[in-house]
């Protein structure tokens, strides 16, 4: 079975992504992902993505990171938005459902713009935050964000005791002037580095915002520049929260699925 596919990226961020809604994948493997998400032996990316039909949204995103598994990617529905757009699903506006239910998007300036659910805890450990923006996270500040071996370092901390089941990203954190952040992003699931991560650079600007940080926080990633605006209330409560940036159709083909093993 041969199925056109489109390769996606946001801040570096890359996606495989299949329009679905026609359904005509049926099921597919953790081995599947895998091996199309293969840097060297397939298409290569750090998540897959399939749109379908749901009743009530303009489409559902399914988002699996490169090992399977599931969560909410700031990055990736950015980019499904744009992909939206492009096919005629939607206008400038977007009303989707993802694994963390449902989000909206709005496209503005060729700046996607997609709402986070409400954050109301920030958890302060011995060192660093955590917080849940969809996707777990932690937080740790950093005096250079550019030398530091991050794969090593947040490959520690993703292992550690506190977060070895259910996994965390880790996210490096550099403070910098005019409400700027440098973030850099260990990805559980990826298990690697990545260019940028939606979710996490969210988390970092809300945490930044407790040392005098104020909306909309613009971070630098190793794949680009990211803005966060928020409305930030007593208690730690975080509504209203937006991840804006751009998306970009890198190139588009087709996949022979009968040459992949175990698509079921």
């Amino acid at each position: 079975m041969i199925i056109p596919f489109y390769k996606y990226q946001g801040t570096g961020n890359d996606f495989i992504i299949i329009d679905d809604r026609q359904d005509v994948l049926g099921s597919y493997s953790d081995k599947l992902i895998q091996e199309l998400c293969h840097r060297r032996l397939g298409i290569g990316a750090d998540g897959f993505i399939v749109l379908r039909n749901h009743e009530g949204y303009d489409f559902e995103m399914v988002y699996h990171n490169v090992d399977g598994s599931q969560s909410l990617c700031g990055n990736g529905s950015r980019c499904a938005v744009h992909l939206a757009q492009r096919l005629g699903i939607v206008d400038q506006k977007a009303y989707f459902l993802t694994t963390d239910g449902p989000r909206q998007a709005y496209i503005k300036e060729d700046l996607i713009h997609m709402q986070l659910g409400e954050v109301t805890e920030i958890q302060a450990l011995p060192d660093g935050y955590w917080l849940n923006t969809g996707s777990p996270h932690f937080v740790q500040w950093v005096e250079d964000g550019e030398r530091l071996d991050v794969y090593n370092a947040g490959k520690k901390i993703r292992n550690s005791p506190p977060f070895q089941k259910e996994g965390v990203n880790v996210n490096f954190v550099q403070l910098g002037k005019d409400n700027t952040l440098y973030v850099r992003t260990y990805e559980r699931g990826v298990e690697d580095e990545t260019f940028s991560c939606g979710t996490g650079v969210t988390a970092a600007a809300l945490v930044a915002s407790t040392k005098g940080y104020i909306s909309p926080v613009i971070i630098k990633t190793k794949g680009g520049t990211l803005q966060v605006s928020f409305i930030k209330g007593k208690n730690l409560h975080f509504r209203d929260i937006y991840l804006i940036g751009p998306a970009k159709r890198v190139f588009q083909g087709e996949i022979n699925l009968s040459c992949i093993a175990n698509t079921a």
